[in-house]
């Protein structure tokens, strides 16, 4: 399964295949089961559906490694239009998107500009922004802009990775800043100069960063409408870790509401609605957008099941 999780990474960053597959109709038609649609419209929709359930939201549009100013610009437009919108349907949900498609490869002043509007408007409306993590070769940056909007503004958080080494000292920083983190495993392909090549060290590494999350997490708990995370938020899909989470709070008796789980939207939906019944807050991360391609292959990466699910999705045209 790690030459077909390489070979789904090599793909999504493939021009060629990225051609291919989207003309395919049934891959759109899987693609389906992780995008909540291509418009803010039918987003809107599957967030509602998700609130009904009692699963928070965060809410991403699709795109990265924008060559393009004008293409970065109306990224944060879209943003602004989704922060919008959020308020005008009362959604309890935030916004999570990634400084490529913003711009930093263009220019970082550019994309800090960019993305500190979006900033700035989730502030008026009382909502929160999180920068997600892209790949190693980006971290820093990414880490560095957070930093300075975190200390501008106050509602941005940042996304870490368990499978970098350098994952601990960067988190206990963003801990003691005060700085909203997400947690999870990491889904770019690395070498293992950088990150640990095999999945149980990233596993063991997850596990031994959860009781530094929750470490200070009862001081930032999340806003009472929920739009404004925890400090801690821990994305993953492995029940395991999910246990590990519940009995390290049991046992600091933290409050439910000081931390929360994030999961991906379509995946392991019954694990969702387990938690929300038990009392925890979960939040789906539900990305929307004609740009799905990069973000599927991931997807099919990440999870064998996954690549059974896209098989079946072939045989059932």
């Amino acid at each position: 399964m790690a030459l077909l999780q390489r070979t789904f990474l090599a793909l999504s960053r493939a021009a060629w295949a990225q051609q291919a597959v989207m003309r395919w109709a049934f891959a759109a038609r899987a693609a389906k089961r992780f995008v909540a649609g291509e418009t803010l419209a039918q987003a809107v929709e599957a967030v509602r559906a998700l609130n009904r359930r009692g699963v928070r939201a965060t809410l991403d549009f699709l795109g990265e490694s924008v060559t393009q100013r004008s293409e970065a610009w109306a990224a944060g437009d879209e943003y602004l239009r989704a922060l919008d919108a959020i308020a005008h349907h009362g959604l309890i949900a935030n916004v999570s998107l990634k400084l490529t498609q913003f711009g930093l490869d263009i220019d970082p002043q550019f994309c800090l500009e960019n993305v500190r509007r979006v900033v700035a408007r989730a502030q008026q409306l009382g909502n929160f922004v999180r920068v997600d993590m892209e790949d190693s070769a980006r971290t820093q940056a990414t880490l560095d802009l957070v930093r300075q909007l975190h200390a501008e503004f106050g509602n941005v958080g940042a996304v870490l990775q368990a499978y970098l080494y350098r994952t601990r000292d960067d988190l206990r920083a963003l801990v003691e800043a005060g700085v909203r983190v997400r947690l999870c495993k990491g889904a770019y392909n690395e070498p293992p100069t950088v990150a640990f090549p095999r999945k149980a060290d990233v596993d063991r590494n997850y596990a031994a960063l959860i009781p530094i999350m929750l470490e200070q997490a009862a001081r930032y708990p999340a806003e009472a409408d929920g739009r404004v995370p925890p400090l801690a938020a821990f994305a993953t899909h492995d029940a395991r870790l999910v246990e590990l989470v519940k009995a390290e709070a049991a046992r600091r008796d933290l409050p439910r509401e000081a931390f929360e789980f994030q999961m991906l939207y379509g995946v392991r939906p019954a694990l969702q609605t387990q938690l929300v019944q038990q009392g925890f807050a979960v939040r789906a991360y539900v990305p929307y957008g004609t740009h799905w391609y990069p973000y599927f292959m991931r997807r099919l990466a990440e999870r064998p099941a996954n690549v059974w699910f896209f098989v079946r999705s072939v045989f059932a045209r």
